[in-house]
Order: structure tokens, then sequence, then C-alpha cells
């Protein structure tokens, strides 16, 4: 035991005067988030039943180059290694993932669950020193603002996958489809909603919310400003990105989950394991 002044402070890994179950919250995070990236670097691997008709796993979107109708470009491109397993999503996931890693709350979260920086507050972690995120590999951090503003393009491209899950295949052509495959162009569709539509169009709305309410969208809305109550629109901008932020921790567990079940719900649609529910 160390002295500070009148009070005690247990020395240790793992010491500390609190009484509560400290430990739950980070166990709880450290199991969350190993889950969800045992499950992602799975799915991102398969490159097979990303997507199916006009569902397209967010995982995978864009989809830049793959084989399935909503590729961009092509198939798989000519220059990938040849002894590296071929998958849409190595080629994007990289971005929407460092987004995650470098963010401000999630910093917080896996610093106490993954590094013990420190294990919970008032709680002592197992190194003498603290040099802050001044050197490698913490300082790599900063380039979060970079990785948003990517996160805003991938976002234009979750809505677009949202827009086209609402325009299924017409039903009188389905004898044209192979299953899980679509949409082919020249083939009629109408509109419609099925849960999948429901599921993509949540997931896109929680990920928008996530990532508007990031610190660092809210220093590019107003932020740079001197005096942004100058500005009445800047404000009020300001102000609303404000009010998210202080919900930054909700959205970005509720995206977490959304996106997870969102990939695996296009999956066991394309795998045949589960039907999509059509409303209408």
């Amino acid at each position: 035991m160390a002295k500070s002044g009148s009070v005690l402070k247990p020395r240790g890994f793992g010491k500390t005067s609190r009484r509560d179950t400290w430990w739950a919250q980070p166990l709880v995070t450290f199991l969350v988030l190993s889950l969800f990236i045992v499950y992602a670097t799975w799915a991102a691997f398969q490159g097979d039943n990303y997507h199916y008709f006009n569902y397209l796993s967010p995982f995978y979107s864009p989809e830049l180059f793959g084989s399935s109708p909503h590729r961009i470009f092509g198939p798989k491109p000519g220059w990938w290694p040849t002894g590296l397993p071929f998958s849409p999503a190595l080629l994007i996931l990289p971005f929407p993932a460092l987004f995650r890693f470098t963010c401000y709350y999630y910093r917080g979260a896996y610093y106490k669950a993954f590094w013990a920086d420190p294990p919970n507050c008032a709680v002592s972690e197992p190194r003498k020193g603290y040099t802050g995120e001044n050197g490698l590999p913490l300082i790599l951090q900063n380039v979060h603002r970079y990785f948003m503003y990517a996160a805003l393009i991938f976002l234009l491209f979750l809505w677009h996958d949202a827009f086209k899950s609402f325009w299924f295949p017409d039903t009188s052509q389905m004898a044209y489809f192979p299953k899980g495959l679509g949409p082919f162009p020249n083939v009629p569709t109408k509109f419609g909603m099925g849960l999948g539509t429901l599921v993509l169009l949540t997931n896109t709305t929680l990920l928008t919310f996530y990532t508007i309410s990031c610190h660092s969208f809210r220093h590019l809305i107003g932020g740079r400003k001197d005096c942004i109550s100058k500005s009445k629109a800047s404000f009020a901008c300001y102000s609303c990105v404000s009010n998210l932020n202080a919900r930054h921790m909700n959205f970005a567990w509720f995206s977490l989950f959304g996106v997870m079940l969102a990939d695996l719900y296009v999956r066991l649609c394309a795998m045949g394991v589960i039907h999509d529910i059509r409303f209408f």
C-alpha cells in the first residue's frame, strides 16, 4: 500500500478500494467486442452468401469487385495476390473498421477491456508509467478524422443499398433468377418491402447516427470556428450534432450489433436457412 496524503491507495494490477463489481463492465466489453471481431473476420473471408436478390450485406458494400450483380467494376481483379483468398469485403472493410478502432469512445472501451489501461476507474493497471497517445502505436489514433471522411462516403453507398432493398424482381420473372442472385439488368422490378428491407434500413440509420454523432464530425460542422454563434445555420447544426454526441456511446453499440445482424440476415437468406418475409 502506498500513502498519498491521508489516503491509502492500493498498488498492483487490479488493486483497488472499490467494493462494487468494477470488473463487470470491461469484461462484458471484452466479450462483445471479441465476438464482433471474430464474426466480422469470418464473414469478411467467406466471399460468398453476402447478397440475396436486392439485398447486399453491409460488410461488402460497396462491392467494387466480386461475383454478384451488385458489383461496380467487375469480377476478381487480376492484380489480386494468388496466395490470398479473394473476398470483396477485404477491399473495403479496413476503412470502417479503422473508423471504429480509432473512435474516441471505443478507445476508452477497449483500453480498459483489452489493455487494462486502466481496467477501470480507480483500479491499478499492470504498468508503472503512462505515455498517453504521444508515441507509437497510440499516436496513430490521430488519423480518426480522416477515416471519418471515408465513413461519410461509405454511408452514401449504404443508403443506396437501402433504397435498392425496396425494389424486388417482378415475381413473373422469378424463373429467370438463380437462387439468391439479382437484380439483373433489363429485368423488371417493383416496389415492395421485406423484413430484409427493414433490417438494412435500420442498420444504415444506426450507422448514420453513429457517424454524425462523432466528435470529429462535430468539429467539422463548427468546431473549427472561433465564434460559431455568428452563423445561425452553423450554430444550429453544431448544436444538433452536440446533442447527438451526448449519445455517441449508445449509437456506437447499437450500430455495432446492427451491422453484424444485417450481414447475418442476408447470409442466412442466401444460404436458404431462413426465408425473407415479404410484407408487400
